[in-house]
C-alpha cells in the first residue's frame, strides 16, 4: 500500500486535475490512498470569510463564500457530465454548512467557527476529484476523514487521539485500488470539525502511512522536489535529491512549507520513506527523505513573511526571572502560540512570532500584568542552515536587521520589509 498526498496546487485548475489520472494509472497495481487538499487558494478565502463573520460584517463574508462557491461550480462544470448532478448535490450540502454559520451570531471563540467553516474546503475538493475519477473510469472510493481522525477540541491545532484513530482507520473497508479522503481536518467527539493547523494535510498523510503501515508516502508538489530554498523568491534554488528525517525536521521547525513540522515522527517511528515529486513530470526522481545521514547538504533558506516582534521589558527594571518567563509560556499555551524565535536578556524578552491579529492583542492583554509592551509588525524572518559568510552577508545586505540569533549550524535575521 502506497499513501499518496495532493496539495492544493495538484488541483488548483481544470488542467491541472485532469493530470491525476495519468499519476493514478501508472500506478494501478497498487493499493493508493489519497489524500486531498484543498484547492488553490481555498483555505486562504474561506479564512476572509470567518474573519468577515467574526466581524458580523454579513455582507462581505456572503460575498466572499459566493465567489468560491462559483469558482468550485464552475470547476465541476468543466469536469463532469455523467456525475454532474449527484456532485452538485453534494456540494451543495457542504455550502449550506457554511451559510448555516453566517446566518447565526457568533457565541464561541474565532477558532471554533475557524474550523467549521474553513475545513469545507478539503470536503469541496474531494467530493470534486472523487466524481471526476469515477467519470474516467477510475473507480474509488471517498471517505470523511471526519469519521476517522478523532482529536481533541483543541481547535486550530488539534491533537490526534492516536487510540480512537486506530481502531476507526483499523474498522474502515477500504477500496482495493484507490481510497479518497481529506487532509488537514478531523472532528472531536462530539463530531465538532477541527484542522491540524496549516498545511496540515502533510500529517494527515502521515497518520495514514503510520496506522496502515503503508510502503511509503509520496507528497505531489508543482516542484521537481525539495529545494534548498523557494523558486519562487530564488532563481537559483537548489534541488536536494536525498534528506535526513532529522533534517526536514529542523527544516520544518524554522517555517520550511515543503513539509509539515509534525510529519515526520509517525514515518520516522516506522521507517516510512516519504517521497517528495512532482505532479507536473511524473518522471523525474524528486526527493527521497528516510533516516539515512546525509552531508554536504547546500545552505537551506526559510523566509517567514508577516512577522510580528513583540518586546517585552520588565516594569520595575527588575531582572527576567524564571516566575515571569513560566507565567509567559503559560499564556503561550493558553493561546496556542508558537513563538519563531525568543531572545531573553537581563530586563527584557523578544517575541518573533506569525502574525495574527487575534492572538497578538490577546497576548499583549494578557502580558501587559507583566511587562511593558511594545509591537513592531510588517517583519520578515530569514533562517539558513548550513549558512556560509558569503550567503549571509549577501542576503542581509542592505536590510535593516532589528534582532539576530546565530549558531554553528543555523542563523536567524529579523528584518524590516
Amino acid at each position: 500500500m502506497k499513501i499518496f498526498k495532493f496539495g492544493g496546487a495538484s488541483c488548483n485548475s481544470v488542467e491541472r486535475i485532469k493530470k491525476l489520472p495519468s499519476i493514478i494509472n501508472k500506478f494501478s497495481h497498487e493499493q493508493i490512498v489519497m489524500i486531498i487538499s484543498a484547492m488553490g487558494k481555498t483555505t486562504n478565502a474561506l479564512e476572509q470569510v470567518v474573519s468577515y463573520y467574526y466581524k458580523e460584517n454579513i455582507e462581505e463574508a456572503l460575498k466572499h463564500f459566493n465567489f468560491i462557491k462559483q469558482q468550485h461550480n464552475e470547476t465541476t462544470k468543466s469536469l463532469l457530465i455523467k456525475n454532474f448532478d449527484k456532485c452538485n448535490t453534494k456540494l451543495t450540502e457542504y455550502f449550506k454548512t457554511i451559510e448555516q454559520f453566517i446566518d447565526t451570531k457568533p457565541t464561541r471563540e474565532f477558532d471554533y467557527y475557524y474550523d467549521q467553516i474553513v475545513s469545507i474546503g478539503e470536503l469541496l475538493s474531494t467530493c470534486i476529484i472523487s466524481f471526476y475519477l469515477n467519470e474516467v473510469a477510475i473507480e474509488n472510493k471517498l471517505l470523511d476523514v471526519r469519521n476517522i481522525l478523532k482529536t481533541d477540541n483543541n481547535f486550530r491545532d488539534a491533537n490526534i487521539n492516536w487510540d480512537k484513530t486506530k481502531n476507526n482507520i483499523s474498522s474502515v473497508q477500504l477500496h482495493p485500488s484507490l481510497t479518497i479522503t481529506q487532509g488537514f481536518i478531523g472532528s472531536t467527539n462530539y463530531n465538532e470539525s477541527t484542522t491540524l493547523g496549516r498545511e496540515g494535510s502533510d500529517y494527515t498523510a502521515a497518520i495514514f502511512a503510520n496506522l496502515l503501515n503503508a510502503e511509503s508516502l509520496t507528497i505531489w508538489k508543482d516542484v521537481d522536489g525539495v529545494m534548498n530554498a523557494d523558486p519562487k523568491l530564488f532563481s537559483d534554488a537548489q534541488l536536494i535529491n536525498e534528506l535526513s528525517f532529522n533534517e526536514v525536521i529542523e527544516m520544518s521547525y524554522y517555517g520550511a512549507q515543503v513539509i509539515h513540522p509534525k510529519t515526520i515522527k509517525p514515518l520516522q517511528n516506522k521507517s516510512i520513506p516519504l517521497i517528495v515529486k512532482s505532479f507536473l513530470d511524473i518522471n523525474l526522481q524528486g526527493t527521497i527523505i528516510s533516516a539515512k545521514p546525509v552531508n554536504n547538504l547546500p545552505p537551506i533558506i526559510v523566509i517567514k513573511e508577516n512577522q510580528a516582534l513583540i518586546q517585552l521589558h520588565t516594569k520595575d527594571f527588575s531582572f527576567v526571572g524564571e516566575e515571569a518567563v513560566a507565567a509567559l509560556y503559560k499564556i503561550f499555551s493558553e493561546l496556542k502560540i508558537k513563538p519563531n524565535l525568543i531572545q531573553t536578556g537581563a530586563i527584557s524578552i523578544q517575541i518573533c512570532l506569525d502574525y495574527w491579529e487575534d492572538k497578538i492583542h490577546q497576548l499583549t492583554e494578557l502580558s501587559a500584568n507583566l511587562f511593558n509592551v511594545k509591537i513592531a509588525t510588517g517583519l520578515q524572518l530569514l533562517t539558513i542552515r548550513h549558512y556560509t559568510d558569503e550567503i549571509k552577508n549577501k542576503l542581509l545586505q542592505g536590510k535593516n536587521v532589528i534582532l539576530t540569533q546565530q549558531t554553528k549550524e543555523t542563523i536567524q535575521a529579523l528584518y524590516l520589509i
